[in-house]
């Protein structure tokens, strides 16, 4: 399976002729005259995982596209967007969609602050393989081959992360969700991550945005 990083939290994932797209957010390139797209995964509502103009970018090339999301995210794309094919997920949910096989894990977003109502969130478990947690620290009930790895957000701190990194014992990791890091900032959270990952036996790789590795 082949996986391609864009920018902030934006996946694409290859096998074969299918593609799945996580997280089409509004700091990612236009997602443009991508086909073979047999779903899109939203994790949550955010804008900068869910991004309706890039929704409608990905379905002009794949109209039969189904978008999986919780609850909030189908019933906001319901409501503007009532031709997409929308599909409901809570934890433990699992589905087959072409080559690929997705398990949600998680109900619920970290808290930024107390003043702020905590949204739905899932991660998922993609071919059993990749694991994108969204803007959470889930840890599902397996081992995680290759983790895709938050490394900034007004939620985080690099300490949960590490803490985060240390339970989950990842065989790889790479970070994302880091649009808003400079280089410092790279550098700076990347080498925690890494630090932890190999302190597990992992290995811990970066992807610039359009860099791709595989699992």
């Amino acid at each position: 399976m082949q996986i391609t990083k864009f920018e902030h939290a934006c996946l694409l994932l290859e096998e074969g002729s299918d593609k799945i797209i996580v997280d089409p957010g509004f700091y990612t390139r236009p997602m443009e005259q991508l086909t073979g797209v047999r779903a899109v995964v939203i994790t949550h509502i955010h804008d900068d995982h869910c991004y309706e103009e890039q929704l409608d970018r990905i379905y002009a090339s794949n109209p039969g596209v189904k978008i999986y999301g919780p609850a909030e995210v189908c019933s906001r794309l319901a409501a503007s967007r009532p031709n997409f094919d929308l599909g409901v997920v809570c934890h433990g949910d699992f589905f087959v969609e072409g080559e690929f096989t997705l398990e949600f894990f998680g109900d619920l977003h970290a808290e930024i602050h107390r003043s702020i109502p905590l949204v739905q969130n899932c991660g998922v478990l993609i071919n059993g393989k990749l694991y994108y947690p969204g803007d959470s620290y889930t840890q599902p009930d397996c081992e995680v081959e290759l983790l895709a790895c938050p490394a900034s957000a007004p939620w985080l701190k690099i300490g949960d992360v590490m803490d985060f990194l240390a339970a989950l014992r990842p065989k790889r990791s790479f970070a994302t969700h880091n649009a808003l890091l400079s280089e410092v900032g790279h550098a700076l959270n990347n080498s925690r991550i890494q630090l932890v990952t190999e302190q597990g036996g992992g290995v811990f790789e970066y992807l610039e945005p359009g860099q791709t590795t595989s699992v």
